[in-house]
């Protein structure tokens, strides 16, 4: 999710899902469990994924991460399956 109010968001997810969430850098909060991790990352850190790749409140983008063993072998497959 991206977010001009880090704390106030990152604050909010800890009340729902009844955990702390870490924070690696003050631009950025994780909140892991066991099936997923939910990343909040502030709109200055948008250009790591590409210029105007989400907008900060606007509700029209999602960025979604996989953390996979081989990302060489799943980037075949996305291409195979017409994916990416």
């Amino acid at each position: 999710m991206i977010t001009d109010d880090v704390d106030r968001l990152g604050e909010f997810y800890e009340k729902v899902m009844g955990i702390s969430a870490e924070r690696p850098a003050p631009v950025f909060a994780e909140l892991v469990v066991p099936s997923c991790t939910l990343a909040i990352g502030h709109s200055q850190t948008v250009q790591l994924f590409g210029a105007g790749s989400a907008v900060a409140a606007d509700n029209h983008t999602v960025i979604i991460e996989f953390r996979v063993h081989d990302v060489d072998a799943v980037s075949d497959i996305c291409r195979k399956t017409d994916i990416m």
